[in-house]
């Protein structure tokens, strides 16, 4: 198979205060694999988006094969077999249509715009065979909306396949995936690159990159760092410095808050539909209690019950003392409880808006009048002083939402919650997608909400992180809470154990 060569070449691109690229020069080969990585706002999924054909203003020239292209619509992207599957699947899938109808999606637009005749047995037999070829055991009858992230997943690069792929942009395709659906997509992965597809892998969590990938590059503030190959004689470390710019310190070293008497107790509580069963846990003042478990273990399904999100079924919750009755979130958040949700762009902000009102939105009552007016001036000069605090990367306090990098807008979603001043703090997976520097901030945030007294509940996977941050961790498997744990006193093999049903 004859190799092809994609090189961007002094790409720049700016948006509204803020220049995103600065003459990068990017290049990749059909059957490599090839790391991109940099911390939030280095300017990787920009980059991506300019060979996708999202961002079409920018300058610079793009060469396949040696000859000059034009990327200025996504159209054009696809007919060089270009192909990107973002972080956020949902977005990309139509939820209420079959696996085939979605795998399928491209030729069933065409056909239909030419006014064809769909042959329907045809095309999901078209979809069998490449779900197939890349050994993904899924009904294509089966609608979107049933099957699990890395279902969808599976179904976009599918339908990537479908598309006569060269070149596959995954956007940290194993965020939302546990370590046994990261290896059937490393699989699928090496499958395609055999098939002579070029395949372009972002992703924070650079260990798994030495298993995947071949070479790697470095972006920082918009520009190209470095060009290296992925060798096992390349440190993380090393990797990191480059990310940020400056040493990095791997171990986060927590410092030691005063914890108070009890703030939230759980007695018992039981989820209606049973997805969380039997929960007895407390909170005290000060203390960042973890929840810790492998992904499907119901940390998620945990945070979003004690929201009352999800309804109650029997059960008892306490906060200072006094028994809540919360019927949902509104109540919940009257209560004095706060939820960083897993999926901060589908849950946790309002992504078309300004920052500034995604800061306010949660303590209106602070901004409003007897007569619901609202001063804008306050609301201004509060979005002003959280975005300092915070170390928010904005141009201005109206900037969207959604032009922001991953760790911005999750700073954006604590920043919500800080305004309103709530007693329990629950932090699902608040570290999913954003990088290593983002983290040490993150930390660090949850560390001054502790020292301010406030109960913090801390949901993640990663098992480092709660035995870096938390005084005390529950242990979660299969919805309910086997294992109590002091943090001081335990390990990742003790948890590992716990987590997957130890006794």
């Amino acid at each position: 198979m004859n190799e092809i060569k994609l090189e961007m070449k002094d790409i720049s691109i700016e948006f509204p205060g803020v220049k995103a690229l600065n003459g990068v020069d990017f290049s990749l080969t059909s059957g490599k694999i090839h790391a991109l990585v940099g911390a939030n706002g280095a300017g990787k999924s920009t980059l991506m988006k300019v060979l996708a054909g999202v961002n079409t203003h920018y300058t610079g020239q793009i060469y396949v094969g040696g000859e000059p292209v034009e990327i200025r619509c996504p159209k054009d992207a696809k007919n060089l077999g270009i192909e990107i599957v973002f972080q956020e699947v949902d977005t990309a899938l139509i939820p209420y249509l079959t696996v085939a109808e979605n795998v399928m999606f491209n030729t069933l637009v065409n056909k239909m715009g030419k006014r064809q005749m769909v042959n329907w047995k045809e095309m999901r037999q078209s979809a069998r065979e490449v779900l197939k070829k890349l050994n993904v055991d899924v009904d294509v009858n089966k609608q979107v909306s049933a099957l699990t992230l890395a279902q969808k997943q599976m179904v976009l690069i599918a339908r990537c396949v479908v598309g006569k792929c060269r070149f596959l942009i995954l956007d940290e395709p194993t965020a939302p995936l546990s370590n046994s659906e990261t290896q059937e997509l490393f699989r699928v992965v090496r499958e395609l690159a055999k098939e002579n597809v070029g395949v372009v892998f972002i992703s924070h969590r650079l260990s798994e990159l030495y298993e995947i990938c071949e070479s790697i590059t470095v972006m920082r503030d918009g520009m190209l760092v470095i060009d290296l190959p992925l060798t096992k004689e390349l440190e993380v470390n090393t990797l990191v410095e480059h990310m940020l710019g400056r040493s990095y310190e791997d171990n986060y070293i927590k410092k030691n808050c005063q914890i108070g008497g009890p703030l939230l107790e759980i007695e018992d509580l039981t989820e209606k539909e049973e997805r969380v069963k039997h929960i007895t846990m407390t909170i005290h003042e000060g203390e960042i209690v973890g929840v810790a478990g492998l992904v499907g273990a119901g940390k998620t399904e945990l945070c979003k019950t004690l929201f009352s999100a999800y309804q109650h079924g029997s059960g008892i919750m306490k906060l200072k003392g006094k028994v809540m009755k919360a019927k949902g979130p509104m109540q919940a958040v009257k209560s004095g409880l706060a939820l960083v949700p897993e999926e901060r762009r589908k849950e946790g902000v309002l992504i078309t808006d300004p920052v500034v009102s995604n800061i306010t939105v949660a303590a209106m009552e602070k901004y409003t009048n007897r007569l619901s007016v609202v001063n804008k001036k306050r609301e201004k000069e509060d979005a002003r002083k959280m975005i300092k605090d915070l170390g928010i990367k904005t141009p201005s306090e109206q900037q969207m939402v959604a032009l922001l990098s991953g760790g911005n807008q999750q700073k954006v979603v604590v920043g919500k919650w800080l305004n309103k001043d709530s007693e329990v703090y629950i932090f699902d997976e608040p570290t999913k997608g954003i990088d290593v520097g983002a983290k040490q901030d993150m930390y660090e945030l949850i560390e001054g909400l502790a020292a301010r007294g406030k109960g913090i509940i801390y949901a993640t996977c990663e098992f480092q992180e709660v035995l870096s941050i938390c005084d005390r961790i529950y242990v979660m498997y299969d919805g309910e809470i086997i294992k109590e744990l002091k943090a001081a006193d335990t390990c990742e093999k003790e948890l590992l154990y716990y987590s997957t049903g130890g006794k």
